[in-house]
């Protein structure tokens, strides 16, 4: 039988949301996880944890749409002055060292550095990569959107124009050693008592579906 949410149920009436909507806790869709790094005025380089994200293209290019960035925040700050960013994706070794970016994020550090992670200079765009990730999509800004009028965080998207990937992953980029999912405090409205876990996932393969 199924169950059907169109307002907040009574068990989550008082849940802190902390900005997000009660839909997200209902439906938990996993998104993947990847470090944006851009260098601040100052020239430090910036490191911002992000999901909530895609990923797709045409003919024409290649595009990340990152559909939660705080106007208050750094990424979106040097995202405005410089217009230049990276997309660095983690495996899983290497996961705590990229949530130390969140602390380490004074305007004066060099919030790569500061997490134990590499300063890496990259090939096409005026951003520094995260030596130590498995992939990395060097983008330009190209545009941004309100999706909710007065809402603090909003769309951006960027165009990809160079890939970096380690070798080790041009055959296999799933699995224990592949990409990362935010899984955000997945919620039963039927039973919430006021308590929910937050999870790190990773993407296993499930059907061949044969050649093309």
């Amino acid at each position: 039988m199924k169950k059907e949410y169109s307002t907040i149920p009574p068990s989550m009436a008082k849940m802190e949301t902390y900005g997000f909507s009660w839909m997200d806790f209902v439906t938990a869709i996993p998104s993947p996880l990847f470090v944006v790094t851009s260098y601040k005025s100052n020239g430090k380089p910036n490191a911002c944890l992000q999901s909530w994200a895609c990923f797709n293209g045409g003919p024409k290019g290649f595009y990340a749409i990152l559909s939660s960035v705080n106007k208050s925040g750094h990424l979106y700050q040097t995202v405005k002055e410089k217009g230049e960013v990276v997309l660095n994706f983690p495996s899983a070794d290497i996961y705590e060292l990229c949530t130390d970016t969140i602390t380490n994020n004074g305007f004066d550090d060099d919030e790569i550095t500061l997490s134990g992670l590499t300063v890496e200079k990259a090939s096409t765009v005026n951003a520094p990569r995260i030596k130590e990730c498995f992939l990395c999509l060097e983008s330009r800004f190209l545009w941004e959107r309100e999706i909710v009028e007065g809402n603090n965080g909003v769309l951006m998207c960027f165009e990809v124009i160079n890939i970096c990937i380690d070798e080790a992953h041009l055959n296999e980029r799933y699995g224990e050693n592949g990409y990362l999912y935010n899984v955000h405090y997945p919620v039963n409205p039927e039973n919430y008592n006021g308590k929910s876990h937050d999870y790190i996932a990773i993407l296993q393969k499930f059907r061949d579906m044969g050649e093309y």
